[in-house]
């Protein structure tokens, strides 16, 4: 590798980078923008599994199916 080369490398490296940075304030610019318009997500806690029904929890260890049915 000569130093054109390594130039040119050094050169795309810091450009892509700064690339990169530019896309993710962007996406963070829109989405402050547009965030008033839903609610925000939350993936594997508690609370996300209350819009799937009423009846949505985490099963306890005496609970099974066939205790349901003999119900």
């Amino acid at each position: 590798m000569d130093m054109d080369q390594a130039a040119v490398f050094l050169a795309g490296s810091i450009l892509t980078a700064l690339g990169f940075v530019v896309v993710a304030i962007g996406i963070v610019v829109i989405n402050n923008i547009i965030a008033r318009f839903w609610r925000p997500v939350r993936i594997f806690t508690e609370d996300s599994w209350k819009g799937l029904g009423s009846n949505a929890g985490f099963a306890e260890p005496q609970e099974s199916l066939l205790d349901k049915k003999k119900d």
